[in-house]
């Protein structure tokens, strides 16, 4: 008889679902329907020492948070690769540092940042490459991998980084053993397709995963056009074995929104499905 599937291991994006509550609850919602590890995009509005207590309350693993943004509200999607902010930069890494150690978090997210229209992108990704240099110096007395993550030009239209092949650059001009590659299946069928494909291509780099349908960002059911199903079973005949995140936005209740996520013992019936 052949082997059954293992099952994925899926973990919360607790800025994305759940948001029926307020985000410390979430914590509990998350760990009430079988999910054993969460992330989320900042918490630097929260005490790390309550979040630390939420985990540890609930059982959850931290797998996964964001570096500081910049002015996240007013559209800054990250500063690592902006000129003149590496003072600011440099501060932003030491505050996530500080909340990955309480936090007990082996990855943290840094966000490269907005190109403007009369920016030059060379410039921009010389700053890019200097300052994870000295950010993955800086994370390595933690044992943390700094995280790059390419997003599509639909979304987010001047990202300085927008394929896993620009990623690959990055880190391979930093040659630093604690930068990763991110790859997110939202972004990479926004951006080109052929999932599987680049995944396996870029394989030796990449450090996490998330996941969402196409389009809509919403759940990855089979409405959607990626064959999650097939996803996770090409993941698994190519070994990778770590922490997939739940990057979607609900399209109404959150629970009643996993019935996708029963086969792989999430839901509200998952001590059942998981025995």
């Amino acid at each position: 008889m052949a082997t059954p599937p293992s099952k994925p291991r899926l973990a919360a994006n607790l800025s994305m679902i759940f948001p029926e509550v307020e985000f410390l609850d979430r914590f509990a919602a998350a760990a009430a329907v079988g999910f054993r590890a969460i992330e989320y995009l900042f918490p630097y509005a929260f005490a790390k020492a309550e979040i630390r207590a939420r985990l540890d309350s609930w059982g959850l693993e931290q797998v996964l948070f964001n570096a500081p943004p910049g002015d996240f509200e007013n559209g800054e999607r990250g500063i690592a690769g902006l000129p003149g902010r590496e003072t600011e930069f440099r501060k932003s890494i030491e505050l996530a540092l500080d909340y990955a150690a309480t936090l007990r978090c082996p990855r943290i997210h840094v966000m490269a940042g907005l190109v403007p229209i009369a920016g030059d992108p060379r410039r921009h990704r010389e700053v890019y490459v200097e300052n994870l240099s000295w950010a993955a110096s800086q994370a390595r007395n933690g044992a943390i991998d700094l995280m790059i993550e390419p997003l599509n030009a639909k979304d987010f239209p001047g990202y300085l980084i927008g394929t896993p092949q620009a990623a690959r650059s990055v880190i391979e001009e930093v040659g630093a053993r604690n930068i990763r590659l991110q790859y997110d299946f939202y972004h990479a069928q926004m951006t080109h397709g052929r999932l599987l494909d680049t995944f396996a291509a870029e394989q030796d780099l990449i450090g996490h995963v998330q996941i969402a349908g196409v389009p809509g960002r919403n759940e990855p059911d089979d409405s959607q056009e990626i064959n999650y199903r097939a996803v996770f079973a090409g993941l698994e005949t190519m070994g990778y074995g770590g922490w997939i995140g739940c990057e979607y936005r609900p399209r109404g209740d959150t629970v009643a929104g996993l019935a996708w996520a029963a086969p792989y013992g999430i839901g509200p019936n998952h001590k059942k499905a998981g025995a």
